[in-house]
């Protein structure tokens, strides 16, 4: 009977013993798997950018917008490839006689890019006004996808996380999206002003334009009255009209006529 009892547990104590090592086992390649799979996913993700090179993103949604350690006004940036060179072309409104250099930083996916110098093209039509339309020019540096541009005084400016950033405009699309806009006709009415409020006039000419097959008329408004601004209304809620707002009172002394020595102010809004 002792004799048996004693077979008995040494054959259990032995299937547990092997229970217990097949466990062991279990357990040291399960922890070997997680530690592997651990270190491959830490691999995987990219260190960490220095926050010197990071774009510090503080994006204008307005359509003046006004440079750092500058008298000038920037409107918009957008792709322009005519100039060999010259990749980028940003339009705004300078201080005639604050000539200075520029430069041109790209955010280029998430990625500070280096400057590049800027080429400066100021507009004949000045009228005797201090103030300009201008063009600016740069190059996009080589392997830089720029979603951003934004212009510095300096080419090592310690501003840059103060700098206010442009999205860039008009990228290049694909096929399809071209054949889509080269039936698109557009016309851009230069900016009211003076609380201009001829409705029937202004009703006339936007009339006339959709008879010439215009699809959309783009209109700056920096004020009109009442009743036209009622008009502009329906005629936006009805696709036909886009009104972009023009506060360039904010920033100047806009003239109301287009010549400086009969009208004064510091830029002329009727030829802008």
């Amino acid at each position: 009977m002792g004799f048996f009892f004693t077979s008995t547990w040494m054959e259990k104590a032995k299937e547990l013993k092997g229970k217990l090592l097949l466990l062991f086992i279990a357990t040291f390649i399960f922890l070997l798997s997680l530690n592997v799979t651990i270190h491959r996913t830490y691999k995987a993700f990219p260190k960490p950018l220095s926050a010197s090179k990071m774009c510090p993103l503080q994006i204008s949604e307005q359509t003046l917008t006004p440079l750092n350690n500058t008298k000038h006004i920037l409107v918009s940036a957008y792709m322009d490839q005519r100039v060999k060179g010259l990749d980028i072309r940003i339009i705004g409104i300078f201080k005639i006689d604050s000539d200075q250099p520029l430069y041109c930083l790209f955010c280029c996916a998430g990625q500070l890019s280096s400057a590049t110098p800027t080429t400066i093209l100021k507009h004949n039509d000045q009228f005797g006004f201090p103030f300009i339309t201008t063009d600016v020019m740069c190059g996009i540096p080589k392997g830089c996808s720029a979603t951003h541009v934004t212009l510095l005084t300096q080419p090592h400016s310690v501003t840059i996380p103060n700098q206010t950033w442009l999205p860039i405009r008009n990228q290049k699309t694909g096929r399809e999206e071209e054949q889509k806009l080269q039936f698109n006709f557009t016309v851009c009415i230069s900016n009211l002003f003076g609380d201009y409020n001829n409705v029937l006039q202004f009703a006339q000419t936007l009339e006339m334009y959709r008879l010439l097959g215009v699809d959309r008329v783009v209109i700056y408004n920096t004020s009109c009255g009442p009743e036209l601004d009622r008009l502009l209304q329906s005629y936006s809620q009805e696709g036909f009209v886009e009104m972009v707002p023009w506060p360039i009172h904010r920033y100047l002394n806009p003239s109301k006529g287009w010549l400086f020595s009969q009208s004064g102010g510091t830029f002329t809004t009727s030829a802008s």
